[in-house]
């Protein structure tokens, strides 16, 4: 049977998926990706989808992908969509459909824990191990130990798997590896290796799980072990491939950080001490190369954590050029003496011949951030309490066409005869979606946009302030508190602040937490506070138990992917719209391409960008058929300015409010709301 035929067979209202799973409700758009999909698979080339929330687009490209028989990678841009792929939906409809299906699932190396480090983390811990400090506390050493008691019953040695564990743990990289300082095949531990066993399994199965920042960095390196696998592969499929782009930058380009030298440092230091102890002064080289990596933060000086400094001469902005190239100096020679050391000492261990080949690459990127500029690129210095320093291309259209799809092929499968399949709910804000498109080098690709199910007309209200100061306006931020306050007074919390700026984050959740803290009625949670994932459990529970309702304040990676259904969110605010910095390097240097081109980089790149981020803020209001809520977007500008309309027809057609009396009434219309149960299979 053709393949388009089991798909539709599959969707129908009798078939497989409405007996596999209860509450199964077939949908036209959730059928109409799907044979589109399937279209693809069946003929090679590239689909682009933009699917809006609630299509269930993750049935809509497995079911076909499972039913091909083919070799299929999936790759998303997040680590709990690969955990819910893999350990929830491929294996519910691998099971609904009865097939035999292998599946695996491939993380980055720092996701794994490495038995090596580990070991050696325990020695240099000791007294005597040479790396004081490495546990800065009774709760790291604490951490350490159920690390290891959970080494010895794992079988994957995913660190996902280990609960309780606090992604910002000290810990973690002390008993993970990087590319850097993985010793490989040379690996004392390489036969019992969780990475190696990673690969090997993903080697063996028809359905592989991966995400973007391994699929770029194979891309980049060839070294993470998809160099073996994707030429394997007969079909791949990007799921949130909204961040395709941007990820895909980060890797294609060159990175220097203050982080890696200091962690070459101390790797050097412990490693030297535990195994050549007196045949190099190991203290004093690693110790020249952490001072080398402080004092190239120095020559900066102070400037708000998390800048982009432009940097198109021979140093960033706002540094002396003198003095940069002096640290940039010191930074070379002090990895250049650690090379001459571990020059002698390379025949002792395989981990001297990993810290050689380390320092080698930190001086090969020092020496490249000491010259120009490539013309094709753009480099910038993100400055915090480290530094990176960054040179990238602007867009991977180029690396999608010549090392994905073929050069000579840029809208179809080249050479491989693949099917190349990316979707997201969030694409662009018009039909050719060149948003996404054009920065990925997929102008030739099918496109095809798939609109929401839901009623939004009825389920959402949109609510822009008229009486607000501007964005701009120092006084923003706490107008914005204020009208939050109130709001969610009414709701008992359920609101989730989106902010579009650190300093906005800081300002309106101090404001909320002053106005709240004493006396309890509301607890306002804020990004940075707790772990993302803590905080998220939080606010789903909300006011039950006995605790007060919630209020979450947040920015930047709670804008999407943060799934909050049913009651526990009814109100979204965004403080401001979602412009790109015009004075972020990248951002600029786009910009001037369109300048070149005889573009207009606000309608062709600002207003796209400003439209897609909103529409991914927006989209965390209603998530289920039955949710009910309120996006309140604080910017008058969205009312007044001409290119409103445009931002406002990307968003989903929800009925609008025009006064504050009409929003006081929304909000309590959903105070008194009964409750509901909502399917969640799909």
């Amino acid at each position: 049977m053709p393949l388009e035929a089991m798909v539709r067979e599959a969707f129908a209202p009798a078939g497989v998926l409405s007996r596999a799973a209860d509450q199964f409700l077939p949908r036209e758009g959730q059928t109409e990706m799907a044979m589109a999909v399937a279209r693809c698979i069946s003929d090679g080339g590239a689909l682009v989808v933009e699917a809006g929330t609630g299509v269930g687009k993750t049935f809509s490209y497995l079911v076909p992908a499972l039913l091909s028989g083919e070799r299929v990678l999936l790759s998303t841009a997040t680590k709990t969509l690969q955990d819910q792929l893999f350990g929830r939906d491929l294996p519910r409809l691998v099971q609904a459909l009865g097939l035999p299906v292998r599946l695996a699932l491939l993380k980055g190396r720092a996701s794994y824990l490495c038995l090596h480090r580990m070991e050696s983390a325990r020695q240099a811990a000791e007294p005597s191990g040479g790396m004081a400090g490495a546990l800065p506390d009774r709760a790291s050493v604490r951490t350490l130990a159920k690390v290891e008691e959970w080494a010895r019953v794992t079988r994957t040695g995913d660190m996902a798997e280990l609960p309780g564990l606090d992604e910002r743990s000290p810990v973690i990289p002390l008993v993970t590896s990087t590319r850097e300082n993985c010793l490989g095949a040379n690996c004392p531990k390489f036969r019992a290796c969780h990475v190696n066993l990673a690969r090997r399994e993903a080697l063996a199965a028809d359905v592989v799980v991966i995400n973007h920042h391994l699929f770029f960095a194979d891309l980049s390196v060839r070294e993470s072990g998809m160099a073996e696998l994707l030429p394997t592969v007969r079909v791949a499929i990007f799921d949130e491939a909204h961040q395709l782009n941007e990820t895909g930058v980060q890797f294609l380009g060159v990175q220097l950080s203050t982080g890696q030298l200091i962690d070459f440092g101390r790797d050097l230091l412990a490693t030297g001490l535990q195994q050549a102890r007196g045949l190099a002064d190991w203290q004093q080289l690693a110790a020249g190369v952490d001072r080398a990596g402080r004092d190239l933060r120095l020559c900066v000086g102070r400037v708000p954590s998390g800048s982009r400094l432009r940097w198109t001469g021979h140093a960033p902005d706002q540094v002396d050029p003198g003095h940069w190239q002096s640290g940039l100096e010191a930074v070379l020679v002090a990895c250049e003496q650690a090379m001459a050391a571990l020059d002698t000492v390379s025949e002792i261990a395989p981990d001297f011949v990993r810290l050689h080949e380390r320092a080698a690459s930190l001086v090969q990127r020092t020496r490249r951030f000491g010259e120009a500029c490539e013309t094709v690129s753009v480099r910038w210095l993100d400055a915090g309490p480290q530094l990176r320093l960054v040179e990238s291309p602007l867009d991977i259209a180029q690396a999608v066409r010549t090392r994905m799809l073929g050069a000579d092929d840029a809208a179809g499968a080249g050479e491989s005869g693949r099917s190349w399949i990316f979707t997201s709910a969030t694409l662009g804000d018009e039909p050719k979606l060149r948003w996404f498109t054009e920065p990925c080098g997929l102008t030739g690709a099918t496109v095809l946009q798939v609109g929401s199910p839901f009623d939004y007309a009825s389920q959402a209200a949109l609510y822009v302030p008229r009486d607000l100061p501007k964005p701009a306006d120092p006084a923003h931020s706490e107008a914005v508190a204020r009208l939050v306050a109130q709001a969610a007074r009414c709701l008992e919390g359920r609101t989730m602040v989106l902010t579009t700026t650190l300093r906005a984050l800081r300002a309106i959740g101090e404001a909320l937490q002053a106005r709240f803290q004493d006396s309890g009625e509301l607890e306002i949670l804020v990004q940075g506070q707790w772990p993302k994932r803590r905080l998220i459990e939080r606010f789903r529970q909300g006011g039950t138990q006995g605790q007060p309702g919630c209020v979450l304040v947040a920015s930047a990676s709670f804008w999407e992917g943060v799934d909050v259904p049913g009651e526990a969110l009814q109100m979204v605010v965004i403080d401001k719209l979602p412009f790109p910095p015009p004075n972020d390097p990248l951002v600029e240097a786009r910009a001037q391409r369109l300048e070149a081109e005889g573009r207009s980089p606000f309608n062709d790149y600002f207003i796209p960008e400003a439209a897609v981020a909103l529409k991914q803020g927006a989209g965390r209001l209603i998530r289920r058929e039955s949710d009910q809520g309120v996006l309140v977007v604080c910017d008058t500008r969205l009312a007044t300015m001409g290119y409103g309309r445009r931002l406002l027809a990307a968003l989903p057609a929800m009925r609008r409010l025009q006064s504050g009396a009409e929003l006081v009434e929304a909000l309590q219309a959903l105070a008194t709301r009964p409750s509901t149960m909502d399917p969640s299979w799909s």
